[in-house]
């Protein structure tokens, strides 16, 4: 307890220090927090680089998309170029075929033999919001039963889509506003099911003329073209609150989010912190009434109203001390105007009443205690305390020297694997695929970085096509013919991808049981394992990595010294021995597998000696055991514990050693069970005890 109070009084003591500090220490303080921000929400590079993937990955499979029924939009944290912990992924998601018009005459821009049109109707509801209006019949027969009828009209009701949308998912997801939320793996999404026109609404004109000095006119006229979306969510205090949609910018923030300078997108990063780690610390979720949403709005007006003339890291917490009073202000008036439609108040059926009063009481005691209060966030304490303990402390904000080489390639490895093209699991979806990046390649604007996430893609595609071609063909001599090309696209993936995607190839020997050749393959991929320059999850020799591979390309980097977890998608069968592990992960809906490269390269091995060399099977398990057994995390990730100890337990298994086997699955069990492959697992368990 002694010990609690002395930490509680030290922190008093700093906060009554910062009160009182010069102008001059605030500017330093100013920097540290900047370069604090940089290593916790990314430089101007990283967040680039995170937008550049996004924005091409969105492209790449929206062109795939285009002869499907829907589009995806990524929006939220990540589109926006953040990666904090317990971000969610955000998705739009509208039907192709179906448009809203807010004037009739504006149906002459469409073929309405193939396209429903939807007219907007506003009369009866709050700003922000309105009624949605069929014009012409839809395709789709769970569609009408979305509709309801009133004023002799037929309305698109939003809560009965939004319930017929959550009823289509796999996902048994539940609501979140007017989102359908769940979990894939380890990631929480967010998708909302809208409808999208390719107008601006009259209602938000009043934003264009307000756009003087911020945003650019280039970036207004690209926002206005792109019009808007509608989301299935009703007011809380409007007549037809079940039936009506909200009027939704995500795109336009999207755009103005990127608009922003880096010390805005600081500032608003940091603003996101203070929420998380501050205001809705130990709040319950009920009570959580300020969002993100709200704290990017601020900072929109703040930017937009010219409030600060120059943003630098300098005035880093000067920028967010102007916007932390907007919002104080907001909370104490009860209006958070939509930076849009300014007369939708955000907070009116939200923040109000006692629960306004609490939540002003809350920030009027932080604003009381002036920046001193930011000490009690972990993100930007450290930052603080270093400049309040050594003032003369020298401060480099240049974003160069904040990131090593080798910790942004690291990073850039992560980001671009996050990415696939997994949902392909048939040849013409494939072919989709591949030709959708055949024509990306060649467009002029692409950036490093887009170039290097469409080889990615363009990996993956040959990689499920190949296997997809093998399984698919029966027949000899059309199979003769298949085999020859799926060589053939395992051979140039194997070209553009990284070191451990020359396993592929591995595998695809191993399955059409040509032994050695598999074998010489896995020989290979030990010695570019071997090399000192080896990047693997976080794990690299920096020195030696910047050494030998800093005059090149970042793609020829990619191939020559990245190694990855091997990625299988539960649709299709690579080898015979992991397929009830596949089929467990799919029946309880996790789609992609995670295998560490050295425990399916031990794995393939054994495998291939059982047929060619029994002698060297024992020493290759072994091996194989020892890694298993022994890791500390460097090459077997927490997440990929429970399939390392399966395919211990499955090599053991053939290799006849059952005791060994039980051993290795009731570990696999005991781990986090993020591949989802306990039932296989029990089913291999009670087999062992059987055959014992």
């Amino acid at each position: 307890m002694d010990s609690i109070r002395g930490s509680q009084n030290s922190l008093i003591t700093l906060v009554i220090l910062l009160i009182f500090i010069s102008k001059t220490v605030i500017q330093h303080i100013s920097e540290s927090v900047f370069v604090g921000l940089c290593l916790k929400v990314g430089t101007s590079q990283l967040v680039a680089m995170r937008r550049d993937l996004v924005d091409i990955f969105d492209k790449t499979r929206n062109q795939v998309n285009t002869l499907d029924v829907y589009s995806i939009m990524l929006s939220g944290s990540q589109k926006e170029g953040f990666k904090l912990k317990g971000s969610d992924v955000d998705m739009m998601l509208w039907l192709n075929d179906h448009r809203v018009i807010w004037e009739l005459f504006q149906s002459q821009y469409y073929n309405t033999h193939r396209q429903t049109l939807i007219l907007c109707d506003c009369s009866e509801s709050p700003p922000g919001f309105t009624l949605l209006y069929l014009l012409s019949p839809s395709m789709y027969s769970d569609f009408h039963k979305a509709c309801v009828r009133m004023n002799n009209r037929h309305y698109i009701s939003s809560s009965k889509y939004r319930q017929i949308m959550f009823s289509l998912s796999s996902l048994n997801p539940s609501q979140h506003g007017p989102c359908a939320s769940g979990t894939i793996g380890t990631k929480q999404y967010d998708s909302a099911h809208c409808f999208v026109s390719d107008f601006w609404p009259s209602s938000a004109s009043s934003w264009i003329d307000r756009c003087h000095s911020w945003p650019q006119p280039h970036v207004v006229d690209e926002i206005v073209k792109n019009g808007c979306h509608f989301v299935p969510i009703g007011h809380k205090l409007g007549r037809h609150e079940d039936h009506e949609w909200r009027i939704s910018f995500s795109l336009a923030e999207q755009i103005l989010v990127y608009a922003m300078n880096h010390c805005q997108f600081l500032t608003y990063g940091l603003l996101k912190l203070i929420l998380t780690e501050i205001i809705n610390n130990g709040v319950g979720d009920d009570d959580k009434l300020l969002c993100s949403y709200h704290l990017k709005t601020a900072v929109f007006w703040v930017i937009q109203q010219n409030t600060i003339p120059h943003w630098y890291p300098q005035n880093v917490l000067e920028c967010f001390w102007v916007c932390f009073k907007l919002l104080l202000k907001w909370v104490y008036k009860g209006v958070c105007p939509n930076f849009f439609i300014p007369e939708n108040n955000m907070f009116l059926s939200k923040i109000h009443g006692d629960k306004q009063h609490q939540l002003f009481i809350r920030l009027y005691g932080l604003y009381e205690k002036g920046l001193g209060f930011l000490l009690h966030s972990p993100s930007v304490r450290y930052c603080i305390i270093n400049v309040l303990h050594n003032p003369k402390l020298s401060i480099c904000t240049d974003e160069h020297t904040l990131i090593s080489e080798a910790e942004f390639d690291i990073i850039l490895s992560h980001e671009i694997h996050s990415y696939d093209a997994s949902q392909k699991s048939n040849i013409q979806s494939c072919m989709r695929y591949q030709q959708t990046i055949e024509n990306l390649i060649g467009l002029p604007l692409l950036t490093q970085y887009q170039n290097l996430i469409l080889q990615s893609l363009t990996t993956s595609v040959l990689q499920y096509t190949a296997f997809i071609l093998q399984l698919n063909t029966h027949k000899n001599k059309p199979r003769y013919t298949a085999d020859k090309i799926s060589c053939h696209m395992l051979k140039l993936a194997a070209k553009f991808g990284c070191i451990t995607d020359m396993m592929y190839t591995a595998m695809y020997y191993y399955k059409t049981l040509r032994y050695m050749k598999a074998l010489s393959i896995i020989e290979m991929i030990k010695v570019k394992l071997a090399q000192p320059c080896v990047m693997y999850n976080n794990y690299v020799e920096t020195e030696r990595y910047t050494d030998i591979v800093e005059r090149l390309s970042w793609s020829t980097r990619m191939r020559e010294s990245v190694a990855r977890n091997i990625r299988l998608n539960n649709t299709i069968h690579y080898i015979n021995e992991l397929i009830p592990e596949q089929q467990s992960a799919l029946q309880n809906k996790c789609r992609i597998a995670y295998v560490p490269p050295l425990v399916l390269l031990y794995m393939l091995e054994i495998l291939c000696y059982r047929h060619v060399d029994t002698r060297r099977v024992q020493t290759v398990l072994d091996d194989l055991q020892t890694l298993v057994h022994y890791d500390q995390g460097q090459l077997i990730c927490l997440h990929c514990r429970d399939i390392s100890w399966q395919i211990l337990g499955i090599c053991q298994q053939v290799t006849g050693n059952l005791q060994a086997a039980l051993y290795s699955y009731q570990q696999s069990l005991s781990q986090e069970p993020y591949h989802k492959i306990h039932t296989a697992t029990e089913i291999r368990m009670a087999q062992g005890e059987y055959l014992q």
